[in-house]
């Protein structure tokens, strides 16, 4: 493949006594976090905010941390990786070299990967989702090592170690509430497509009045967006008022997080009045292993994710409407 290649290629030149001098980080782990050898992306992190930790700091603004990185294959415990970031391409500061001199927060992590032998014929190595909507940077079982300070100079360059001695543990299940229920199968057509179990999840939001008419139907609204994790823009809790105030970069409005409270609440407020429609809201979460969402239709490279949605997740309650039970047993029956 050529990520293998690549792969290949970068691990070479980090081991060439010729490769050019300058910054480097050399990063291993410990048997303790796997005794098999391990596939995947590692990644070095450098920030020098500290108010969270680097792996959390890395987005689409100018404020993001620093990172580079570079494909590993078949990496055993204790061995080093040695990751040279001088004169390679990172992002936001495109050249090391335009780092300025200075003490910064340094943290490495592991995107493990996973071989999928597809049905098509295709074997490819990617990061499977585990219930936290392809975020790398929470994704359960990435190893990843503890911030430290460094002070780091491009012009002078120096070899830095890391540990991958962390680990991201795994999601904690979505409780259901009165309002909202939560229901997970495992799609035999995807199964099929990528040779291992893949899961659909759908977040159900009950009208009200719900419980009290065990005989009504009730029409089925369907909602497409990046992965929830779990029904969003619905809370009955009134906004946190004491909140201290967030400002959103991307719609460059102060005390977003009120916002979107005050409007999910106000959501709540009409979805519970006596004139709102009553239907079943479903919000559903399909990630692939490309990506936090398949956009809901089949394709050669994601699979049928159209068809396991439409055929499998849709109709669940006859195929295992247990599964999916309001308070006091009854199926949600769509």
């Amino acid at each position: 493949m050529r990520s293998s290649l690549l792969a290949a290629g970068l691990l070479s030149l980090a081991a060439t006594p010729t490769a050019p001098a300058g910054l480097r980080f050399s990063v291993t782990f410990p048997a303790s976090r796997s005794s098999a050898a391990l596939d995947g992306r590692l990644l070095i992190l450098i920030s020098a905010d500290s108010s969270a930790e680097p792996r959390f700091q890395v987005s689409d603004v100018v404020t993001s941390a620093q990172v580079y990185g570079m494909d590993v294959e078949g990496w055993k415990a204790g061995v080093a990786v040695s990751v040279a970031v001088s004169g390679v391409f990172g992002y936001p500061i495109r050249d090391i070299a335009d780092l300025p001199k200075g003490r910064y927060r340094v943290q490495a992590l592991l995107n493990r990967y996973e071989t999928f032998h597809r049905s098509d014929g295709h074997t490819v190595k990617l990061p499977p989702d585990k219930g936290e909507g392809q975020q790398w940077s929470r994704k359960p079982g990435n190893l990843y090592s503890k911030p430290q300070w460094l002070t780091l100079d491009p012009a002078k360059g120096g070899t830095f170690a890391l540990t991958l001695d962390q680990e991201i543990p795994p999601t904690a299940p979505t409780a259901d509430t009165k309002y909202v229920k939560h229901v997970t199968i495992t799609s035999d057509r995807l199964t099929a497509f990528w040779g291992r179990p893949i899961t659909l999840t759908a977040h159900i939001l009950l009208p009200q009045g719900y419980e009290s008419h065990p005989n009504a139907r009730y029409p089925l609204v369907i909602n497409h967006g990046h992965f929830p994790a779990d029904f969003g823009g619905f809370r009955p809790e009134p906004a946190d008022t004491t909140q201290p105030c967030e400002y959103s970069e991307r719609f460059h409005l102060d005390c977003y997080n009120r916002i979107q409270q005050q409007y999910a609440h106000q959501f709540y407020e009409e979805w519970t009045g006596p004139d709102f429609p009553r239907v079943l809201l479903v919000e559903l979460a399909h990630p692939t292993p490309f990506y936090d969402d398949s956009y809901a239709v089949n394709s050669a490279n994601n699979g049928p994710y159209g068809d396991a949605i439409m055929r499998e997740l849709i109709p669940v309650h006859e195929r295992c409407g247990a599964q999916i039970t309001a308070k006091g047993g009854r199926s949600l029956g769509w």
